[in-house]
């Protein structure tokens, strides 16, 4: 009894101390200043701009590092779809953010104005007129018909609205409500609302079309104080809740139409969307419960993410660094609220971690974020690159 009263007590205290350890690392351990963050997120920008840029075709960019359009592409609907000449929408989305987040820091915000231009010619090149509502399409009209989704219109409409609150372009405005317009034009009453993936299948319904169209809403709202558009934000978002929201506090990634079978993926991205959102809520309606919701959803994010596998060098998970962004942008809006710096931290370190151990010839980033020398070989996704420049000119703010 003696020697297993010791074997507890000693596993407990070994769990304190790793514990501790932890928690201390992450609020208190050496990270990059500001300074070095601005500097990595216009370094990758450079790189990703000048070595990814389909100089055929202005504003428009490859899929893949070094160029490759033999491989496939698994995150459209259909099977074997190969890799093209640019980039699809969804990879592409990824430059605008990062233009947009190193437009918000004032100190450089002329330099990238050139480069939002750039970036509105290449993003009307998805658009399609053809049918109506008008939409963006998955790939440039131009080069074939392809189909429009619901998640992509909803990055669309998220990344003119930054840009109209960057800029006070009243272009970007327009566009961002065109987006959003053909996204409610998918909102059925099935499952109780919310929309599908894709237009035409009506098979599931989505966190990640439902969540983005969440943010365009309330980004709409936050540029033209229209509660038509605050409605239909809270409207997604207690969608989100009460069809989407798992018992661990965590969002599932999709249910069937058909018999409301539950697809229980939990991609970091599909909750970050709902804690950006509650947090927005809040700042607009004042109702507490939008920044408890937001809280939790914080923390279960963190703990399922950090007692997943994962890199040991890493606090979290990486399931797509483009995900964890996502995840960050929701941290991000909480800590402007509450100043609780342990999640921002967290993504921070491993970012760190990645910048300097994962990082190849190119000064490209792993997609794990591992130091694992076959993944540092391999070719690089743009969006995989893109992310890392929103990331670091983010941090480079707080």
């Amino acid at each position: 009894m003696i020697r297993i009263n010791r074997i507890i007590a000693g596993l407990v205290s070994v769990f304190f101390v790793g514990l501790v350890t932890f928690t201390s690392y992450a609020n208190a351990q050496s990270l990059s200043d500001k300074t070095t963050c601005l500097s990595r997120a216009q370094h990758v920008y450079r790189q990703t701009w000048d070595l990814y840029r389909v100089r055929k075709y202005h504003g428009l960019f490859l899929e893949y590092y070094p160029r490759d359009t033999a491989g496939k592409v698994d995150y459209v609907e259909g099977s074997a779809v190969k890799v093209k000449e640019v980039s699809f929408l969804w990879p592409f989305s990824g430059m605008m953010s990062a233009t947009n987040a190193l437009l918000h820091n004032r100190s450089v915000r002329r330099e990238y104005v050139p480069y939002l231009d750039s970036l509105v010619i290449g993003m009307e090149a998805y658009k399609d007129t053809s049918r109506v509502p008008p939409g963006y399409q998955a790939y440039p009209p131009a080069m074939e018909k392809s189909d429009r989704y619901y998640d992509d219109n909803g990055l669309v409409g998220i990344e003119y609205a930054e840009a109209y609150l960057n800029t006070k372009d009243p272009r970007y405005l327009e566009r961002a409500k065109v987006a959003f317009k053909f996204i409610t034009s998918g909102w059925t009453n099935e499952l109780g609302g919310g929309v599908y993936w894709l237009e035409g299948h009506h098979d599931q319904k989505p966190a990640c079309s439902n969540g983005m169209a969440m943010l365009v809403a309330l980004k709409l709202y936050e540029a033209t104080g229209d509660k038509a558009y605050l409605e239909w934000g809270e409207r997604f978002y207690n969608w989100m809740l009460t069809t989407l929201k798992a018992p661990n506090g965590l969002f599932y990634n999709d249910k069937k139409v058909k018999d409301g079978a539950i697809n229980p993926t939990f991609w970091t991205y599909n909750t970050g969307s709902v804690i950006e959102a509650a947090v927005l809520l809040y700042r607009f309606t004042k109702k507490k419960e939008y920044l408890h919701e937001a809280q939790d959803a914080a923390k279960s994010a963190f703990d399922y993410y950090h007692s997943q596998p994962h890199d040991t060098h890493l606090m979290l998970k990486v399931d797509l660094p483009w995900f964890v962004t996502v995840l960050f942008r929701g941290y991000e809006a909480l800590y402007k609220v509450d100043k609780n710096s342990k999640y921002i931290n967290a993504i921070h370190h491993d970012l760190d971690y990645a910048w300097q151990y994962s990082r190849d010839k190119n000064g490209f980033l792993t997609h794990d974020w591992s130091a694992n020398k076959n993944e540092i070989a391999k070719r690089k996704w743009l969006l995989d690159e893109a992310c890392i420049a929103e990331l670091y000119a983010r941090l480079s703010e707080i």
